[in-house]
């Protein structure tokens, strides 16, 4: 089965991230952005080995902090300001448009 881009996927790691077959990697990096999400003032630089121990470097983990800390600012700014969600299938079309494009508009 062709994973990338499977909703298959997406829903197996939603429902549980240990059992999906999501490589060990992401899953490494899923584990410490939840920590991140959930309690970062606990972090530390131990957190940080199980990201290095599957090839993840500095630059990759500073990414993902940075795209976690701004979708959490994005999501309080659009309840505090009553700004209506996109539906289901506007949120298809957009990832579609990003995984053909990329985020950077040309």
């Amino acid at each position: 089965m062709e994973l990338l881009g499977s909703k298959e996927l997406v829903w197996s790691v939603l429902r549980d991230l240990e059992t999906s077959p999501l490589a060990e990697k992401e899953k490494a990096l899923f584990r410490f952005i939840d920590k991140v999400n959930g309690d970062s003032p606990r972090i530390s630089p131990s957190d940080m080995q199980p990201l290095y121990a599957v090839g993840w470097d500095d630059e990759a983990i500073y990414f993902a902090i940075s795209v976690c800390a701004l979708f959490n600012f994005y999501n309080r700014w659009i309840d505090a300001t009553g700004v209506h969600a996109l539906s289901p299938e506007a949120h298809q079309e957009g990832g579609k448009r990003t995984a053909l494009h990329g985020y950077v508009r040309k």
